[in-house]
């Protein structure tokens, strides 16, 4: 069975820094970029990163603003979400989804390129 898991949510004071994880099981990350997305309380769910199944591309939401990093370890089969600085509007679920279907140098923030998805880590950003 595909499994995608997020781990390392928690909460954090504004200012804090979390890495976010998201292990795959059933199946090698190698061939598939990776998206990282959030969804606030009442808003809908909205694009933070993604990385091409090289990790030669990445991209950014404007909103981290060089305060994320991701990043991709497929030896442990694993991608990152580094998070630093992080402010209280960056309190939401954050969700790992999985593609193959783009070229290998490519990566997506659109929710619907994506074919598997994890069922999300709360990160809650609070003094």
């Amino acid at each position: 069975q595909l499994q995608l898991v997020e781990s390392g949510g928690g909460l954090v004071q504004p200012g804090g820094s979390l890495r976010l994880s998201c292990a795959a099981s059933g199946f090698t990350l190698d061939y598939y970029a990776i998206g990282w997305f959030r969804q606030a309380p009442g808003k809908e769910r909205e694009g933070v990163s993604c990385i091409s199944s090289t990790g030669g591309s990445t991209n950014y939401a404007d909103f981290t603003k060089g305060r994320f990093t991701i990043s991709r370890d497929n030896a442990k089969n694993t991608v990152y979400l580094q998070m630093n600085s992080l402010k209280a509007e960056d309190t939401a679920v954050y969700y790992c989804a999985a593609t193959s279907a783009l070229h290998r140098g490519l990566c997506t923030k659109r929710e619907y390129d994506y074919d598997y998805w994890g069922q999300g880590t709360q990160v809650t950003v609070s003094s």
